[in-house]
């Protein structure tokens, strides 16, 4: 089983964890464009917009791979080939939705953010160019949750790769070399994310050939396999859309506490972003392996299979504990050397460090639950972790006027929350294994 999760885990790991570097990259790149404090922050802005609307996205990638995973172990391929165009058609509608609303999005989006004038100046030019990204970007997302529901975690990896390379030689290139800043790294990205659209369309016409011929439109949009597909998706969304609630809320309150500690949260949420992703290559091999021993009626393997995965999740967790307590100012330093951020950072570095402790368990949670596509779980006790989340945060900075701590421990109490309503909520992984 080991060998299993591990064919299906490293290569996931390896595309997750090229996207935080990517985003250390392209700070790394931003902290050498001049006014380094100040084009972090905005990148920071930037890039938390884009998160905000690509994680609420994010359903079209959960949704298609616990589906597509139960179908192939079931070894029904035109159900696979179905999910395929059915994932397809709702990426493209959503894209289009997506840059019909461009202006709106904006203005919603940084009002919720917030941050100063220069900043949002910055941001604003940043976001302009990447919106154009947007039909590559939540197309990849679905063909990844497709691939990954068809055992296949290593197509993810060669175009997470590409892309990346694209990514920073053209970011670099046009920031740097053509003294574009910010807007230069905006437009290697959306340079990157064509490129990986082209691969992965490539692999799906070539390797998934057969596969594809058996795909139906009729089938795919038969109205009950859409409620089906849209009922799921819409947990999805709404679990997602509290993540995402989260994730802004944190970024608004740091730009409300000004530019430093803004830049100090940033770098720092680039630790927990890089354990995020790393984690969550293990989750995507969780959402595929329960998936197919789901559709293959495998009890017995379905529960080695969580067990095992739970325990990679802890070793990885304690992995990343080592690293942070030893590196963290090594690391940090990498984007932005300034003593007086290195100084900030170092009084909350230890907040950043209990995090992979209490934050692996919820990872690996959403990915059985997605590949059982009991997602009703998932939405529920999200959304009962972000109110205590928030409830935290106001009870510690409006109540005690703890500061920037109080959003730090809000956040541990958000991941510890999420980890500890889901186990009960599953009643210790049983919900699970009775559907088999």
């Amino acid at each position: 089983m080991n060998r299993q999760i591990l064919r299906l885990a490293l290569p996931n790991i390896i595309s997750n964890i090229t996207v935080p570097l990517l985003g250390m990259a392209d700070l790394a790149i931003a902290g050498r464009t001049g006014a380094a404090t100040l084009t972090i922050a905005a990148m920071s802005v930037g890039t938390g917009i884009f998160g905000m609307i690509y994680w609420n996205c994010a359903f079209l990638r959960m949704g298609a791979s616990g589906l597509t995973a139960q179908a192939y172990g079931a070894r029904r391929l035109d159900v696979c080939a179905d999910m395929l165009l059915r994932s397809t058609v709702v990426a493209l509608a959503l894209a289009a939705l997506l840059l019909a609303l461009q202006r709106p999005v904006w203005d919603v989006s940084a009002a919720i953010i917030g941050g100063s004038d220069s900043i949002r100046a910055l941001a604003q030019a940043y976001f302009d160019v990447r919106i154009w990204a947007a039909p590559a970007t939540v197309w990849l997302m679905a063909l990844q949750g497709w691939f990954i529901g068809m055992q296949d975690s290593d197509t993810p990896m060669a175009v997470a790769l590409l892309s990346n390379v694209v990514n920073i030689a053209a970011s670099y290139w046009l920031a740097i070399g053509c003294q574009m800043g910010i807007t230069g790294i905006a437009m290697g990205t959306v340079a990157a994310q064509y490129a990986g659209l082209a691969v992965s369309l490539g692999v799906v016409a070539v390797r998934y050939r057969s596969c594809v011929r058996l795909a139906s439109v009729r089938r795919s949009l038969n109205p009950q396999a859409l409620t089906v597909f849209f009922n799921i998706n819409r947990d999805i969304f709404l679990r997602t859309l509290c993540m995402v609630i989260a994730y802004t809320f944190f970024t608004a309150v740091s730009a409300r506490m000004g530019d430093i500690t803004l830049a100090v949260n940033t770098l720092l949420m680039q630790l927990f972003t890089l354990f995020s992703y790393m984690t969550d290559g293990l989750a995507y091999a969780a959402e595929a392996l329960v998936g197919r021993f789901i559709g293959e009626r495998d009890r017995a393997r379905l529960t080695l299979c969580m067990r095992r995965l739970l325990m990679w999740g802890a070793v990885v967790a304690l992995a990343y504990v080592v690293v942070y307590v030893g590196l963290w100012r090594s690391i940090l330093a990498l984007f932005n050397p300034e003593p007086e951020v290195l100084e900030a950072a170092g009084r909350y570095v230890g907040w950043i460090v209990a995090v992979p402790i209490v934050g692996f368990a919820p990872f690996m949670f959403d990915g059985f639950l997605i590949g059982a596509a009991q997602t009703t779980v998932m939405r529920n006790t999200v959304f009962w972790a972000t109110v205590i989340y928030l409830t935290t945060f106001f009870a510690l900075h409006a109540g005690l006027g703890m500061g920037n701590t109080s959003i730090w421990i809000a956040f541990i109490v958000f991941l510890a929350g999420r980890g500890l309503l889901l186990w009960r909520c599953t009643r210790g992984l049983r919900t699970i294994t009775d559907m088999v």
